[in-house]
Order: structure tokens, then C-alpha cells, then sequence
């Protein structure tokens, strides 16, 4: 299969090289400094776990023109960047699928009127990472945690469906599908946007994240918040394992999340939000958005948005 990775970031780098390596032919799309330390270099990736380091050379591109012809584009960009890249994929008419591996709490209305909905597929990586200079030090979250995840518009098992899934599970990525995608992408922003402000909130630091006990009671609370959120606009709480956050004692869920955020692998796994403020921004406004339409407070979700839009810990 003939693919482009739209986007060379931590997810890109990953997915691409992994494909490439399988021997899909792969494209990876990047610019500026990236695209240049990718010509030099290859995608050199450093497992933080295991600490194996590997190499691969890889196709890369600066653009996608409208005569360029792929059976699949996956777009790894953050969520802030991709009402703007839409007109050029809308202006691809060779490529069948587009596959969008991206936050997104706000829908697909856009992506539906710019490239029709027979042309979306979504997505969500199960890895997170961080980049420093031209090495990609990633992890893979547990198939039991949060897998790779797949799954059309219409929540059919269709045969793109099941070759996108067998190829990315050749390239050793746990793999599952999704029949309710949307809802997925709106519960996990309902989840990761509490967890990225209550960092903020700690200055960044996730070790210092697990010791502040308020940062933690307000991150749970907000996660909770947007469940009820999501549930006055009926949208489902998906993976439905993920409802047990609502009957389980706050004082058990304090213990566990400063449990999983005093480590290294949950630096790597939560240091994109820290890369990626205004990613951020954009998602808690997306979520406020959906929030203004039901009569939910949010008093959780309120105060930890002060640290979404601001650079600096604020006194608390």
C-alpha cells in the first residue's frame, strides 16, 4: 500500500517508520527543521522503555500536491492545525481514504462538507513520546490501557477497515476498532484536557503533578465533569470500561492517577501536552463548546482552564 504520513511529530515519526520497516511504501510529509534532519538522519526512534535505538530511511516530501496519488493519507497533526490543511487534502481527488489520527472533541462537520464522508476514517495513537533534536523517544501504551484505534464513520467493519487494522498490527502496534469513534475522540479529550491542565497547573511537571494532591482532585473532578457533560448530550462514554471513573471512590482514583503520573513512562506519554500548549488550548475550547450547550456545571473543568491559557503556574 501506497501511504503518506501527513505530519513528522512524535505519531507520524512512529506509525511511518514502523510501516516502512513492515514494507509498506511510505511517504512521511514534514518541514522546516524536521524535514531536514529526516534527510540527514532517517526517523531514528529510542524505545524509553527498553532503550533500543533504531534507524529507518524513509521517502519525505514537503507537500501534497493535487496530482499526488496515495491509497491512504494519515494525518498525525495537532487538532489546531487541521481546518487548515483540509482545502489541500479536499484538493487531492486521487487519494481514496483519509484517515485522521488526531484529538478532536468537536466533530467532523468540517472534515464531512470539504471531503465527503465515503473519504474519513478516524483514528487515535496508542503511543505518546517526546522529540529532542532529531531522535523520537516513544512508548507504546498497553493493549489493555489504550490500543491503536480504528474505526469509520458509520461504525461499519467494512474491508478497508480490516486491511488498515491487519497492517498495523504487522507492524507490531496492538491494534483494536472502534464502532462509535466520535464519541471515543470527545471522551478521551474529556479525559487528556484535565490531565494537561492540572500539569500546567504544576508548572509542566509530572512528578511534581503526583505530589500536589489539590491538582489531582481537581484533574479527576474535571474528568468527571465531562463525562456528565457527554452524557447530557448523550454521547456515550467509549471505551464503556472508562464509565467505571464515575462509581469509583475519588480517594481510590487520586491514589492511582499519582501512582501512574510518578513515573518516567507517564513524562514521555503526558510531555506532549507540555510541547503542545496551544493543541491544548484549542481542545479545552472545543470541549467548553459542548459544555455551553447542556446546564452541567463545571467547576473543576473552570478553574483548571485558567491554566490552559496561560504560559505561567499561577499561585493557587
Amino acid at each position: 500500500m501506497k501511504i503518506l504520513f501527513y505530519g513528522a511529530g512524535v505519531i507520524g515519526s512512529l506509525y511511518a517508520a514502523r510501516l516502512q520497516e513492515m514494507g509498506q511504501n511510505v511517504s512521511i510529509l514534514a518541514r522546516g527543521q524536521r524535514l531536514t534532519d529526516i534527510r540527514k538522519h532517517g526517523i531514528v526512534l529510542k524505545n524509553i522503555m527498553t532503550g533500543q535505538e533504531t534507524t529507518t530511511s524513509i521517502d519525505v516530501v514537503e507537500k501534497l500536491s493535487p496530482q499526488d496519488t496515495y491509497d491512504l493519507v494519515v494525518i498525525t497533526l495537532s487538532k489546531n492545525c487541521i481546518s487548515e490543511v483540509l482545502p489541500i487534502l479536499a484538493a487531492n481527488h486521487s487519494t481514496a481514504t483519509f484517515l485522521f489520527m488526531c484529538n478532536n472533541a468537536a466533530g467532523t462537520d468540517e472534515m464531512v462538507q470539504l471531503l465527503g464522508k465515503e473519504r474519513i476514517m478516524l483514528g487515535f495513537a496508542g503511543a505518546g513520546g517526546i522529540r529532542e533534536d532529531h531522535v523520537v523517544n516513544y512508548a507504546i501504551v498497553s493493549k489493555h490501557k489504550q490500543p491503536t484505534t480504528f474505526g469509520e464513520l458509520n461504525g461499519a467493519n467494512t474491508p478497508r477497515l480490516k486491511q488498515i487494522v491487519s497492517m498495523f498490527k504487522n507492524a507490531k502496534f496492538p491494534v483494536t476498532t472502534c464502532s462509535q469513534m466520535d464519541a471515543w475522540l470527545k471522551t478521551h479529550v474529556a479525559e487528556i484536557s484535565p490531565v494537561a491542565n492540572a500539569l500546567y497547573m504544576c508548572g509542566g511537571d509530572n512528578y511534581r503533578l503526583a505530589k500536589t494532591h489539590k491538582a489531582v482532585v481537581y484533574m479527576i473532578r474535571a474528568i468527571r465533569e465531562g463525562y456528565q457533560v457527554l452524557q447530557a448530550l448523550n454521547v456515550p462514554i467509549v471505551p464503556s470500561k472508562h464509565k467505571l471513573v464515575k462509581w469509583v471512590p475519588e480517594f481510590v482514583l487520586v491514589a492511582l492517577a499519582k501512582l501512574a503520573l510518578n513515573s518516567k513512562k507517564a513524562t514521555y506519554l503526558i510531555g506532549h501536552a507540555q510541547a503542545a500548549r496551544s493543541e491544548m488550548l484549542h481542545l479545552a475550547n472545543e470541549f467548553r463548546t459542548l459544555v455551553k450547550k447542556t446546564s452541567i456545571a463545571t467547576p473543576a473543568i473552570d478553574h483548571l482552564y485558567t491554566y490552559a491559557n496561560s504560559g505561567d503556574q499561577k499561585k493557587d
